[in-house]
């Protein structure tokens, strides 16, 4: 029988995309305790990369907030790989940090990152409520618009 979260996500018709592997020597989350601390996660759909470009040159705001609903979407993929399919098991979203790939002059990397932030809420609800960072940056890995880390509570 599905989970609360997997039901919410049946719900709201949310797919969720493979959980991706490293691009490098890392590895995608680690946990300490009941922390789960989560690797950066870009613009991927199954190993497919989509929002390659700036904020204030190839995306406007909408389309930003799009580009970091998908990189939420992965971290929710490996938060379910690390909790062995079981999103209720899940706490609450503690933190999370959001790079926004954009020109010199744009100022909304605040408004983009909702676009992950939203996702959160939508489907953990009051437990999706975290602490915030948005900043932006003049590059990220193959030139995607946003990437996004998280840091989860879990049992």
């Amino acid at each position: 029988m599905p989970g609360k979260y997997e039901t919410r996500l049946k719900e709201l018709g949310i797919e969720l995309p493979q959980a991706s592997t490293p691009a490098a020597n890392y590895v995608p989350y680690v946990r300490t305790g009941n922390l789960l601390f989560m690797a950066g996660q870009v613009t991927m759909w199954n190993g497919e990369r989509r929002f390659v470009g700036k904020l204030g040159r190839e995306f406007d705001v909408e389309e930003g907030q799009q580009a970091a609903r998908l990189c939420a979407l992965n971290l929710i993929a490996q938060l379910r790989h690390a909790l062995d399919g079981d999103l209720d098991r899940l706490v609450r979203v503690v933190r999370v940090g959001g790079f926004v790939n954009s020109m010199p002059d744009f100022v909304e990397q605040p408004k983009v990152v909702n676009g992950a932030s939203d996702l959160f809420v939508e489907v953990f609800g009051e437990a999706g409520k975290h602490a915030r960072t948005a900043v932006g940056t003049n590059a990220l890995p193959f030139d995607v618009a946003v990437e996004v880390e998280a840091i989860f509570e879990v049992r």
